[in-house]
């Protein structure tokens, strides 16, 4: 196999796999078939651009090939007439009761299947982690990672969701304007996992999956423009920001990965941030306060100090206590343990930790034993902070960190 080609096939995969899916689907009306005609689409890739060259533009190539295949299938069926309607136009349904079709409005194949996918017939969990594995080609087990769980469970998952849409008939088309805000919550969700898998890479040996996290970048600021007064998704598109404005500080030229405590601030991307916290006050003006926008809030807290040292970690942990309050979750009270100890002092932090390591979804966690690990570090629990370092190490799968927490474990030693 020509390297030069492997690899361009593989940044293919990770930059337009979710559109190729998606306009295989917009034909096709079926998940299963989506996948198999973008897998195709990929592996005469190998082939086809071996023989005559790498396209100028691969994905416009590889969506060609997938609609192909997915108009064969059609035909191979003989239901063509049956099927095109359901993506490729408006939902008889909705044009009869004389409501306008929102297919215009929706600018991208893959937001209008993550609105398909995320119905309420499917549950909440299951909408987005099969979406996370269509739409963003992510691994079973890079989802499983994203949702705390094993890959067969996930695996499971997901095989359960598509036979429920196929049980159902759920036709895969664009919803109505009255049917995207009961599907709002499960796209958030979705677009927030995947700037999360793409900032923290789950496995490998680079810290960050640019392609994921601009990819989230670019369907959170369609959801912007298609719906500019929902509160939900500023609080998402700022938080990005907040968040993504760190991305040239978090590794120093070697590559090691530097915690947020070594950044350099003057790297981090100052318009991000200025757009960002414009959206988070924005965001914050509507009461009550739901999950995103409280969320930015905290990221807004830690992009606005000048120095570590000056965080606000009393604001942050009140942030975190309403956060707590309207979405309670093991990973809001791990990282509120963790603001606790900032605040209040390691012996508080982790008290608070060990009080949330029973948690079935924290087990394989590694940012628990590695919070616990720094928090004893401090308290001079030395022996106590290297076994905390060792647990944290076992189930880490990214290079970056594993290095990290490897040195940082060395350091007691010295």
């Amino acid at each position: 196999m020509d390297p030069v080609v492997a690899a361009a096939v593989a940044q293919a995969h990770r930059a337009e796999w979710g559109r190729v899916v998606a306009a295989a689907a917009r034909l096709t009306g079926e998940l299963d078939a989506a996948e198999d005609c973008a897998q195709d689409a990929y592996a005469g890739a190998l082939a086809g651009w071996a023989e005559h060259g790498i396209p100028d533009r691969p994905g416009a190539w590889l969506t060609t090939v997938a609609r192909r295949r997915a108009m064969d299938l059609i035909r191979r069926r003989d239901t063509q007439r049956a099927r095109l309607p359901l993506l490729a136009g408006p939902d008889p349904a909705i044009t009869a009761a004389g409501e306008a079709d929102v297919g215009d409005v929706i600018p991208d194949d893959r937001l209008r299947l993550i609105f398909t996918c995320c119905r309420p017939a499917v549950a909440v969990d299951a909408r987005v982690a099969l979406t996370l594995r269509l739409l963003c080609g992510l691994t079973t087990a890079e989802v499983a990672r994203a949702f705390l769980t094993s890959e067969a469970t996930m695996a499971a998952r997901i095989t359960r969701a598509k036979k429920k849409i196929t049980a159902a008939r759920i036709p895969y088309r664009v919803p109505g304007p009255d049917q995207l805000p009961e599907r709002l919550a499960g796209v958030l969700d979705v677009v927030h996992l995947v700037f999360t898998t793409g900032h923290t890479a789950p496995a490998g040996t680079a810290l960050q999956r640019r392609d994921l996290a601009e990819r989230a970048l670019d369907l959170a600021r369609m959801l912007r423009l298609l719906l500019p007064d929902d509160p939900g998704v500023a609080g998402l598109l700022a938080l990005i920001l907040l968040t993504d404005a760190r991305r040239h500080a978090r590794t120093d030229p070697a590559g090691r990965l530097l915690v947020l405590a070594g950044q350099d601030r003057g790297a981090w991307d100052h318009g991000e941030i200025s757009e960002g916290l414009t959206l988070a006050r924005q965001a914050l003006q509507r009461r009550p306060y739901t999950r995103y926008p409280l969320m930015a809030a905290i990221a807004a807290t830690h992009a606005t100090a000048p120095r570590y040292e000056a965080t606000d970690w009393a604001q942050i942990l009140t942030l975190y206590d309403q956060l707590a309050a309207i979405w309670p979750s093991p990973i809001v009270a791990l990282n509120r343990a963790i603001a606790l100890g900032q605040a209040r002092g390691p012996a508080a932090g982790l008290a608070a930790l060990d009080a949330v390591a029973a948690e079935p979804q924290l087990t394989g966690y590694h940012y628990l034993p590695a919070a616990r690990a720094e928090y004893l570090r401090r308290l001079g629990r030395l022996t106590e902070a290297r076994l905390a370092y060792d647990e944290a190490l076992l189930p880490a799968g990214n290079t970056t960190e594993r290095d990290y927490l490897t040195a940082r474990r060395a350091d007691l030693d010295a």
